[in-house]
């Protein structure tokens, strides 16, 4: 006979390999379109981040998408030449440097951006609305207790 705890572990298990095969399908596709706009999927990450929320301090964007700062100051560095986004110097504190869209790269963003959504929709087209609400409401329940139980966390 199986314990609680140990049909609830197996179940945290089935729940782990679940959760990395539907994360990998969906950002297939967005590593798919991404590329297909002429991106790496972490240089248009950094472009929609920039579009949907605005301009952020380099420091944070690499936080945000999960990335090491050297790949951060590289993309961000790929990106300005190509003239999609522009560095900005904080008012208040020398240490700190906004990034943000050039006004190229947000026409280019306000064209592509639409397209990128709707490959991600796609990929959740097997929920509708009320179940992808669920899973946020979830997955996001799910993330702040795996941090907490982290090292250096709070628990």
């Amino acid at each position: 006979m199986i314990h609680a705890q140990e049909r609830d572990t197996e179940l945290s298990m089935q729940l782990y390999r679940a959760f990395a095969k539907s994360f990998k399908s969906v950002s297939e596709h967005a590593a798919i379109g991404a590329k297909s706009e002429g991106f790496h999927p972490t240089a248009f990450a950094v472009m929609e981040m920039l579009y949907c929320k605005g301009a952020h301090p380099i420091q944070q964007i690499g936080s945000s998408l999960l990335l090491q700062s050297g790949n951060v100051t590289y993309v961000i560095d790929k990106l300005e030449k190509r003239g999609c986004i522009y560095r900005r110097p904080c008012s208040n504190d020398r240490r700190v440097i906004y990034v943000e869209l050039t006004p190229e790269g947000e026409a280019l963003m306000r064209e592509l951006y639409p397209r990128y959504a709707g490959r991600i929709d796609h990929a959740f087209s097997g929920l509708n609305g009320e179940e992808k609400a669920e899973l946020i409401r979830l997955l996001k329940k799910m993330g702040m207790q795996a941090e907490k139980l982290m090292p250096g966390g709070q628990t």
